[in-house]
């Protein structure tokens, strides 16, 4: 199999760059997936990063982000991490114009809002596009502007499946901000979760026709097998969809910082053999938590995720992580008896402490 970089550049080599004449005069690529968790932020930021190399001045672009983890710019304004990454790809510094809206899920249905790095209010689930929807697509709109002015070409990143059918009336994040650039687009499916041919054909068919027409390659992201096992599909997907599968992706292992605290069940804990051992406890609202990752990557550093009613044992420190809902976590670590645990550990390492003092003397 080719190298990774082998493989992401063929992507970018037959993803039509040049959009036509008679639409948005600013050059553009759309990544959306069949599915959260294709592949988006990652092939996002290696395109990036390729394309500047190459010369282009490009940036990234995720109209709305919802996630937990966020960046703070130089100037004191709020982003996903996520596009923090992406612009450290294309060279760049971070700024808001990346990504104009970033909702912050706090519990219950609700979630704070950020516009432009600034917090505009907090809004239940089903009220969030009827008070924030027109605003929103302005501060896009405006971002894209921003950015057009001083950039050759932007990467925009979908959220999820552009293909959620009771959601696409009100979507601000995939296909919209595809067609107000005319942006040539390509999907990503995950192939290690099984069905990869299925999720493509069906998010293909639930596109509107000018919709799919944007679409110019398929990515197949994750793969772990023999590729020429999988040639006969890529052929079947083809001369079916009419679309080209551009490359096939390599499984990239702990490739990207995740964007929600999912990801956190599927990190390997405790399997380690480093010289300290961390405990981090993963409480309900975990947010921010990709600030432990210089922590995970420490040879020296064993890092374990320990929940709630998990085992919390003797590690030589514990991290209680910050929360969009403190008093919540707070009551559920109560709830379910790790409050006592921390408590113990604090009062076991200040004897021990103490018992070392005194040896000392």
């Amino acid at each position: 199999m080719r190298s990774h970089l082998q493989c992401l550049q063929s992507l970018v080599a037959a993803t039509d760059l040049i959009i036509p004449k008679t639409g948005n005069p600013m050059k553009a690529i759309m990544v959306v997936g069949t599915t959260s968790h294709a592949g988006k932020s990652l092939l996002t930021a290696a395109i990036c990063r390729i394309l500047s190399r190459q010369g282009w001045r490009v940036t990234p672009f995720k109209g709305q982000n919802m996630a937990l983890n966020s960046y703070v710019t130089v100037n004191g304004r709020e982003m996903g991490y996520a596009q923090a990454v992406q612009a450290w790809a294309a060279g760049l510094n971070p700024r808001v114009e990346m990504n104009p809206i970033l909702l912050k899920p706090q519990g219950d249905m609700t979630s704070q809002v950020i516009m432009k790095g600034r917090v505009v209010g907090k809004a239940e689930a089903a009220n969030y596009y009827r008070d924030y929807f027109e605003m929103g697509w302005q501060a896009i709109v405006q971002s894209l502007k921003v950015l057009a002015s001083e950039f050759d070409l932007v990467v925009c990143e979908g959220a999820g499946s552009p293909a959620e059918i009771n959601l696409k009336h009100r979507d601000l994040t995939n296909m919209r901000v595809a067609k107000h650039l005319n942006a040539s687009t390509l999907l990503v499916v995950d192939i290690d979760r099984g069905g990869a041919f299925a999720h493509v054909v069906g998010t293909l068919e639930l596109l509107e026709p000018e919709e799919r027409a944007l679409i110019k390659g398929v990515a197949i992201n994750k793969f772990r097998g023999q590729k020429s096992l999988l040639d006969p599909g890529i052929e079947w997907l083809e001369e079916r969809t009419g679309i080209p599968v551009v490359a096939v992706i390599p499984w990239l292992e702990n490739a990207f910082p995740a964007e929600d605290s999912l990801s956190l069940l599927e990190r390997r804990s405790g399997q380690q053999t480093g010289e300290i051992n961390i405990a981090v406890i993963r409480t309900p609202r975990i947010s921010n938590f990709t600030d432990f990752d210089p922590l995970d990557s420490e040879p020296t550093v064993n890092l374990t995720y320990v929940g709630p009613k998990g085992d919390l044992g003797y590690p030589d420190a514990v991290i209680i992580p910050g929360s969009k809902t403190t008093i919540s976590d707070l009551l559920y670590l109560q709830k379910t008896g790790m409050a006592e645990k921390i408590k113990d550990y604090v009062a076991g390492a200040v004897q021990l402490w103490a018992s070392a003092a005194v040896f000392k003397c």
